[in-house]
């Protein structure tokens, strides 16, 4: 299988500088191709990449179309079986990519798989964005396996075992080429956050898995783009959460989970105002009103959603409340959660 490695850049100069020579070096192989996809930069980072790694293919975009858009485009000109898409703050562990190519062979209902994600500053903890591979709960909250809300932990091995997931993050997602595109790509008016555990459940709703490979590894430097207090950040991620459940939530129960979270988001507001945190608080605000601003759109999509889905229940979702068991129970590792996803590949 031949393999694209696509970076999204914009404006990263240093980023691209420090992490691009270790991408290159650890991708090595007859059948990779490493892609920088460039968003219409200003600041020479294209300029440094053809002088530097000639070897590397640059697709320059010529605007800034974004993290979904970006990737959507450069991914409809690339001819690979796979491509993977990787943060210009990732360094891949030597030998990453063939584990990776393999469980892609081995499994042709997988839409796509991810490698464990640890942290660039701290290697022996797994990392914010993806951890050990990503699940949801029944109330339609993303978490990780090794990660849950703030709380990361030390890597010992114990989630080293390969299977199904409900989600893999966008720092180092190895999709299908051709599926990625024809399913529609990353979603453009998520903007930003989510918009992959958007793509993962539309294509698992219609039979294809996710799956997480732990014997590929990167190193993911993390909060780029907006630090996790962002302000900005926390309004994305309430919107963007309750987009997510309306497009892809078969049933009426998709009705009801949100009107369930309205309150679930309702008390967070008020935990931040109790806080004092009154940015983070009118954020949750301006994402609720948002989300009846943009209802009719978010639903126009559900209902051209809704008769692709072959499987609407999956079992990679748990089946009680993250929040409750981490606020309220204090449960702050995945192992302790009655769940127990794995799928073995």
């Amino acid at each position: 299988m031949k393999i694209s490695v696509v970076i999204l850049n914009w404006n990263t100069c240093a980023l691209i500088q420090q992490f691009l020579p270790i991408v290159v070096k650890n991708s090595e192989g007859p059948d990779v191709q490493v892609v920088v996809a460039d968003n219409g930069s200003t600041d020479h980072s294209v300029a440094w990449i053809k002088a530097n790694h000639p070897e590397v293919r640059v697709i320059e975009l010529g605007q800034n179309l974004g993290f979904a858009g970006g990737y959507n485009k450069a991914l409809s000109l690339i001819n690979s079986d796979l491509s993977v898409l990787l943060n210009s703050d990732a360094a891949p562990a030597p030998n990453w990519l063939p584990p990776l190519i393999a469980a892609m062979e081995q499994n042709p209902q997988a839409a796509a798989c991810v490698p464990t994600i640890k942290d660039y500053s701290q290697p022996d903890f797994f990392e914010y964005a993806g951890a050990a591979g990503g699940f949801i709960d029944q109330f339609g909250y993303p978490f990780c396996r090794g990660r849950l809300f703030s709380q990361a932990e030390e890597d010992s091995g114990q989630y080293h075992q390969p299977g199904s997931i409900f989600w893999g993050s966008g720092a180092a997602l190895v999709v299908r080429t051709r599926l990625f595109v024809t399913s529609g790509g990353l979603d453009t008016d998520f903007f930003a956050h989510m918009e992959e555990i958007d793509w993962c459940w539309r294509v698992k709703n219609q039979g294809h898995q996710i799956l997480y490979v732990p014997e590929s590894q990167i190193f993911h430097m993390g909060g780029g783009t907006l630090s996790y207090q962002n302000p900005h950040k926390t309004y994305l991620n309430f919107r963007n959460n309750l987009f997510l459940i309306l497009k892809n939530q078969p049933g009426h129960g998709a009705y009801l989970t949100i009107a369930f979270r309205f309150l679930l988001d309702f008390l967070a507001l008020l935990n931040f105002a109790a806080n004092k945190e009154w940015k983070n608080a009118l954020a949750v605000s301006r994402a609720h009103r948002q989300f009846f601003l943009q209802l009719r759109r978010y639903y126009l999509k559900r209902k051209r959603l809704m008769p692709l889905v072959v499987q609407k229940e999956h079992p990679e979702t748990y089946q009680g409340s993250v929040v409750w068991d981490f606020f309220a129970k204090g449960k702050t590792r995945f192992s302790q959660l009655r769940f127990n996803p794995r799928r073995t590949v």
